[in-house]
């Protein structure tokens, strides 16, 4: 082995191409949960659950919805640089608190070469945003989430089309209920983009109850009832008033504002109380 001086000598020396090469790409699962359209101003307006997918123009998967995802350039960007931009390269949307999710390294999810992707997740109202998205994105409602023996089905419709498709759940750990995934049925997104998005909308459901990511896309006042129905249909389920009351225990601080109009009985208006 030869002996350098010092580190720049080494660098200098330094052959790369004995490493295998690979790219890496970001890719942004954005989930919206937002007021439905509603006639009957009496009635509360029901939250539906969206995510934001991208139509491809180009092979592979030409036609196929996505996420919205691009290759990292190593020379110019960390990932979460890369993130932001592709977030609004691909669909207009900037100024998003984005988070790291996981990252998918599968041998054969890209056809094209070996590509890591570091996939991301936000949490917004898409009924807030300013922006005009890219003519073609669009937001898919999940219009149905069934999870039966360790399948989990998932329907997306945006009123055009719908997309289904089905992920295989294993068990990997007990402890950490850590699980594997993978694709059974799909014929509409391209590459893994069922697993990132099932792995995505897991993490929100187990995060909403010790963090604060929920209030990222809540209004500035709100009622008790509007905040639970976020949590009921970002976790799926409805949830008893004590157990709600216990998640958001010393999250929110209720203010001396009220509610009215609309056709519904005053009701007090809490805000989000930040951490110090």
């Amino acid at each position: 082995m030869k002996e350098y001086k010092n580190e720049k000598e080494f660098l200098e020396d330094y052959d790369v191409s004995q490493f295998a090469q690979l790219s890496m790409t970001a890719d942004i699962l954005v989930v919206s949960v937002s007021d439905q359209e509603n006639e009957n101003y009496r009635k509360t307006s029901k939250k539906m659950m969206s995510i934001l997918l991208v139509k491809r123009r180009g092979y592979p998967f030409k036609n196929k919805w996505c996420l919205p995802g691009g290759f990292l350039n190593p020379a110019k960007e960390t990932l979460d640089d890369c993130a932001m931009r592709v977030l609004k390269n691909e669909t207009n949307l900037s100024n998003i608190y984005l988070e790291q999710l996981y990252t998918f390294d599968d041998l054969k999810r890209d056809p094209r070469t070996r590509v890591v992707s570091t996939s991301y997740v936000a949490l917004i109202d898409k009924n807030k945003l300013t922006e005009i998205i890219n003519e073609n994105a669009s937001w898919f409602d999940i219009v149905s989430y069934e999870e039966k023996d360790d399948i989990v089905t998932i329907a997306l419709n945006n009123g055009d089309a719908q997309i289904d498709f089905s992920i295989k759940k294993v068990l990997r750990d007990k402890t950490t209920d850590l699980h594997s995934f993978s694709t059974l049925d799909n014929k509409y997104l391209a590459f893994d983009h069922p697993i990132v998005i099932l792995s995505g909308l897991e993490r929100i459901r187990n995060k909403i109850q010790y963090t604060d990511i929920v209030f990222n896309m809540m209004p500035e006042y709100f009622t008790l009832g509007e905040l639970q129905q976020v949590f009921e249909v970002i976790m799926g389920k409805k949830l008893l008033a004590p157990a709600f009351r216990r998640i958001i225990a010393n999250k929110v601080e209720k203010t001396n504002l009220m509610q009215t109009g609309g056709g519904h009985r005053p009701s007090a208006l809490f805000k989000y109380k930040k951490r110090n």
